[in-house]
């Protein structure tokens, strides 16, 4: 039988096992991968932890896949299907959960995987990188505005960072003293979290924040709506659609499309964005992927390889 790395209830780590599992079947218009790289992301142990992005009511048959983006190999169609073929190299996100050997894609938000295109670096493009494209599309600030980005050191933040940089915009990243290094070499200057951050970030932007991207929520996502020339150019992936309102912006709106990921493997594969994956796990080693992220200590990506 397959393998798959599951969560039994809602709770902490200790709710996880790495279990045999049905092979799934497709529906009309879904795919059925033979999954090859698997993302993993800060969403996938809040979700296990109960936390319920919107649209989902929460209600799941148990045990539940994690997972929300790979890559690998169709292995059967769904009804109406006809963009896909069996054999074709593809990545998107999941249905049926992405820490398995397969996975339900719908063809909605799946895309063809170039063949110069790994598919370690395939499984880092739907939920993090693709969410990043959106928060800087959405802001739409134009060449030579300066971008706040709280989290820059994650895998979202990293790609937000890059992707901005390929608009054009200069960009102020917040991360921890451990990861300026990596911040910087994406391009950002960096900001040191931590107290007095956005004083900080008022001194390396003397004239001003055109635009925050933030990632992280909370206190730091109030600091932020005082630095912003104009919340309406305050938008966050980090934090309850209520929590963002109270303070003018808005929360990232997903296009969740196959020409976004489309546009991230063009970026992939022009230089302009960097997966920065670093940290590979093998599948029966799930639980490791989920903890380095879980812990804050991945910077940049952190993927499952399965190996076949």
């Amino acid at each position: 039988m397959p393998k798959a790395y599951v969560f039994t209830r809602y709770g902490g780590p200790e709710t996880e096992a790495f279990v045999d599992v049905d092979r799934p079947s497709p529906g009309p218009g879904q795919l059925l991968v033979a999954v090859r790289a698997a993302g993993v992301n800060p969403v996938d142990w809040k979700i296990r932890s109960g936390y319920r992005r919107p649209g989902d009511s929460g209600d799941r048959a148990f045990p539940a896949v994690l997972g929300s983006e790979i890559s690998g190999v169709v292995a059967e169609l769904g009804e109406g299907v006809e963009a896909f073929a069996v054999g074709d190299e593809v990545f998107g996100n999941t249905l049926s959960g992405g820490y398995a050997e397969y996975a339900l894609v719908p063809v909605v938000i799946a895309a063809h995987k170039p063949a110069e295109l790994s598919h370690l670096a395939a499984a880092t493009l739907p939920v993090a990188a693709a969410t990043a494209y959106d928060g800087v599309r959405q802001l739409d600030l134009p060449p030579g505005a300066t971008l706040l980005v709280t989290g820059a050191g994650g895998g979202v933040g990293a790609a937000a960072v890059q992707i901005a940089r390929a608009f054009g915009l200069r960009v102020v990243g917040v991360a921890s003293e451990g990861k300026r290094d990596f911040v910087e070499s994406l391009g950002a200057d960096h900001v040191p979290s931590g107290p007095d951050w956005g004083e900080r970030a008022r001194a390396a932007a003397p004239d001003g924040i055109d635009g925050v991207y933030d990632l992280v929520g909370g206190e730091v996502l109030a600091e932020a709506a005082e630095l912003v020339t104009d919340r309406t150019r305050l938008i966050t992936a980090g934090a309850p659609e209520e929590d963002v309102r109270r303070l003018g912006g808005t929360r990232v709106t997903r296009a969740r499309n196959a020409a976004v990921l489309e546009e991230l493997a063009r970026l992939v594969l022009k230089g302009d964005l960097d997966p920065h994956i670093t940290g590979t796990f093998p599948l029966d080693r799930a639980d490791e992927a989920l903890r380095a992220v879980e812990e804050g200590h991945a910077r940049g990506k952190t993927v499952i390889e399965v190996v076949r």
